[in-house]
């Protein structure tokens, strides 16, 4: 049963209206009072709580009645109704506890995807976590650490789903296997996975990338753009680098999440789009709403759903498959004789700290490969690769056996530094990583700053 709580008559006739039309049992109050007699009684399956009340505009009375609901039923979702004006009303609501939020007016299609979400994932599960993960398409994702299959469990469980899912992780993780791997097992695999690069597009062609625009609707436009949304369909659109957007663009970027409609720049009409949104960060964006350069309302939208991917060396048994496969691939798409790896040289690879993860790793072996032209490799040749320099001798004075993982890492950087002059930007780039997270092993190897 889906209890409806709201004090206008005509918004819980026409949620009822719909709701049975959809196959619901559906009961509908109108306060707090009759609420809580209902929720004492029975438990609902999910609830439809209104925020605001004929006795409060502020939401209070709406927020502490979120709060009894989920000390009498902990497990029920609830989906909390407000309007545009008064959505950090439904930003408290979440930090409360509440499962997702809707705007008034709503969208029914959309409102009844969430509601069937909501109700899938509360549910109990059917399935063991081995059979889930063995049903699973993992498309290229490799390995078979503890870290990983946690992380597929967790895909196989959500991605037949429409719920909003944010993935977090060190650059290099895989973060956007996992995007494509939450599309190929859900409902909408046969439909469009739409890519976005969020951090380089630019705050004066956001809306033109992901609205599209008509002729003429500004000097450059020549002819017709279809936009991102409009590609992505019926699909799943993948915003990569959310933590980059600008913050003038998070707020165009929510209306068309939490609407699901969109204008096209140069057409004033009202567009439609059905899509599953699927997000990436290696940000720390609780941190980027806690120094407000990140919309909490659009952090509460998108990520219903975390994912959070282990680091390379937080899953090193799975180094060796990694390796192998990129040298099959690399051996295949260059017609080179199959290579193989001997036991010091996957020991080796074991041990590195790799902290631009998967990417630093396929980079290295691809490029011993070419170097070495050899079909066995060992350790010597993976370490004159991952030391080298411009000077090829020096880069073989202190050879890496022997040495912790600190030790190499901190030597790793400090071969970096030299190499690009200092210059933190390209450092990071070369390391695969984040420039903050540069910045952290800086201080963390007591290395000055070299810029």
């Amino acid at each position: 049963m889906i209890l409806i709580i709201d004090d206008d008559s005509a918004v819980r006739s026409s949620l009822s209206f719909m709701l049975k039309r959809a196959g619901y049992e559906v009961e509908a109050v109108s306060g707090p009072r009759e609420a809580m007699e209902v929720i004492r009684s029975v438990a609902p399956s999910l609830m439809l709580m209104d925020m605001n009340f004929t006795l409060s505009t502020s939401g209070e009375e709406g927020l502490t009645l979120l709060k009894q609901a989920k000390l009498f039923r902990p497990h029920t979702p609830v989906i909390l109704m407000t309007a545009w004006g008064s959505i950090q009303l439904a930003v408290q609501g979440m930090q409360a506890g509440a499962f997702d939020f809707i705007t008034k007016p709503w969208n029914n299609a959309a409102l009844l995807q969430r509601i069937e979400t909501a109700l899938e994932l509360s549910a109990p599960q059917k399935e063991t976590a081995q059979e889930q993960n063995d049903s699973l398409q993992r498309s290229h994702i490799i390995g078979k650490s503890k870290g990983l299959m946690e992380v597929l469990h967790t895909v196989a469980r959500i991605a037949r789903t429409n719920a909003s899912v944010l993935i977090t992780g060190e650059s290099g993780t895989g973060k956007e296997l996992i995007a494509e791997a939450i599309h190929l097992n859900s409902q909408r695999a046969k439909q469009p996975f739409v890519k976005v690069n969020l951090g380089g597009i630019s705050q004066s062609l956001f809306e033109s990338e992901m609205f599209g625009h008509k002729k003429g609707a500004f000097t450059d436009a020549h002819a017709d753009r279809t936009g991102r949304f409009e590609m992505a369909n019926r699909g799943t659109i993948f915003l990569d680098e959310i933590g980059d957007l600008d913050p003038s663009c998070q707020v165009k970027l929510l209306r068309v999440l939490q609407d699901q409609t969109f204008e096209v720049l140069g057409d004033s009409r009202p567009r439609k789009t059905d899509i599953r949104v699927v997000s990436a960060t290696n940000a720390d964006l609780p941190a980027m709403v806690a120094e407000r350069s990140f919309r909490e309302d659009l952090f509460y939208r998108i990520n219903l759903i975390t994912v959070k991917l282990p680091a390379l060396r937080e899953r090193r048994e799975d180094i060796p498959l990694l390796a192998r496969h990129f040298a099959d691939t690399q051996a295949r798409i260059n017609g080179l004789p199959r290579t193989e790896f001997s036991a010091d040289a996957l020991q080796f690879l074991s041990r590195l700290p790799f902290p631009g993860n998967i990417r630093e790793l396929k980079n290295l072996v691809e490029r011993t490969m070419l170097v070495s032209g050899k079909e066995l490799l060992d350790a010597s040749d993976f370490d004159a690769q991952y030391l080298r320099q411009s000077d090829a001798k020096s880069s073989h004075q202190t050879p890496l056996a022997g040495m912790t993982l600190d030790e190499i890492e901190r030597k790793t950087i400090l071969q970096a530094l030299e190499r690009y002059q200092g210059n933190l930007s390209q450092v990071a780039l070369s390391l695969g990583i984040s420039r903050a997270a540069l910045y952290r092993r800086l201080e963390k190897y007591e290395i000055g700053n070299a810029e």
